[in-house]
């Protein structure tokens, strides 16, 4: 055989190779494609006629920046996902438009600002955000957003890519974001078989259960977040950080921020500037709550027995739970941190002091036929203070 052929025949076997693998890798994601097909969303059916909830998305990305989607493209994408309220944070976009409303949908301004030490999101600027350089110091941009009146947030602070490195200014800023899609995604990625591929090869059939199957949780995120909260009030978010890739709508349709009536009833003021300002101060009051809509709609859900103010109670409190209406096995109660389920399952005893974590997780559609336990319903923490002597 010639030396031409010798070599030939290794690299047809390398083409072979490869093609065997796509191949297989396509029957593999068309198994979850099929799959997906069965996945039945919303896990918990809608409260007849309750109040509704001031629906939105935070941490988004426009083409003021690297997102896919202009701002009226994304507007009309929250639109189609019944959405209120978007707030928009485009990279170092440190002169964002006015609030507006655009087809229906509040478009908030905000911004994530790229530091040396990480991303920092803000949102409810009063002023203009001053003498701050993409890439600066995080001490910097933490001062800039206070000065500008706004709320700061850790940008997806405990992922691979982009954690949030400085200790002092994590200390400063009120805002977490304890769930992150784009965390989610960068997750999935160390297990691209047993995570990414199964939710690329069910996003071909329903989108939605594909985004929903990289919300994955893992513990560091509320580790670190817990060590935060025992020091001070701390407010917990869900970033969408949605940049067009999956489809916003989809995202939207995944993981969301949503505000109670008794917070702030619907409808919100049609003038864009009031409007903003109801949401900001909602959320950054601590009583918004991070909603996973895709398992089903808030409504009805309540976490009482703490000053709502504070979001604080003393050690023996006994916190109760108001769970929507649902089918038993469906959905459960759980908690970290200085807190202790009672066997009722909807009353939480607080043993700290320091700080409990209370979150509604629903059984969801999972990877393959069966069901698993996802986030659903995220509050704000409490934290638990030391019992004054005498009470």
């Amino acid at each position: 055989m010639s030396k031409a052929g010798t070599a030939r025949k290794p690299l047809s076997l390398a083409i072979r190779a490869v093609f065997g693998v796509l191949f297989l890798l396509m029957g593999v994601a068309g198994f979850f494609a099929f799959a997906a097909g069965f996945a039945d969303y919303p896990v918990i059916a809608p409260a007849p006629n309750a109040k509704p909830w001031i629906r939105g998305a935070y941490h988004v990305h426009t083409t003021r920046s690297d997102g896919k989607g202009t701002p009226a493209e994304v507007a009309q994408a929250a639109k189609a996902a019944g959405l209120d309220f978007v707030v928009l944070t485009d990279h170092n976009d440190f002169k964002p438009p006015a609030a507006t409303w655009v087809d229906g949908v509040l478009l908030i301004p905000g911004v994530e600002i790229s530091t040396s030490a990480g991303h920092l999101a803000a949102f409810g600027m009063q002023r203009p955000i001053e003498g701050v350089m993409p890439w600066g110091p995080p001490e910097q941009a933490v001062a800039a957003v206070e000065a500008a009146g706004g709320t700061a947030v850790l940008a997806h602070p405990v992922q691979t890519k982009n954690p949030w490195k400085d200790d002092a200014t994590a200390h400063q800023v009120q805002g977490f974001e304890l769930y992150s899609a784009d965390t989610f995604f960068r997750q999935s990625l160390r297990s691209p078989v047993s995570r990414l591929l199964p939710a690329v090869g069910a996003s071909l059939v329903n989108p939605v259960h594909g985004v929903m199957l990289l919300a994955v949780p893992e513990p560091r995120p509320t580790e670190r977040f817990l060590e935060l909260a025992r020091e001070r009030k701390r407010i917990a978010l869900c970033g969408n950080d949605a940049h067009g890739l999956p489809a916003y709508e989809d995202i939207f349709n995944a993981l969301g921020m949503e505000l109670p009536p008794d917070v702030l009833p619907a409808p919100l003021s049609q003038d864009a500037r009031e409007a903003e300002a109801q949401v900001t101060r909602a959320l950054s009051s601590g009583q918004a709550l991070c909603v996973f809509p895709a398992l089903g709609s808030p409504e009805g859900f309540a976490l009482e027995g703490f000053d709502a103010n504070t979001r604080e109670a003393p050690v023996g409190t006994v916190l109760t739970v108001r769970l929507p209406e649902h089918t038993p096995g469906t959905v459960e109660v759980r908690v970290w941190g200085d807190g202790r389920l009672q066997p009722d399952g909807q009353h939480v005893e607080l043993t700290g002091p320091g700080v409990v974590q209370v979150e509604v997780w629903a059984h969801a559609p999972g990877r393959f036929f069966g069901h698993e336990w996802r986030p659903w319903l995220v509050p704000s923490p409490v934290r638990v203070m030391p019992r004054q002597p005498g009470i």
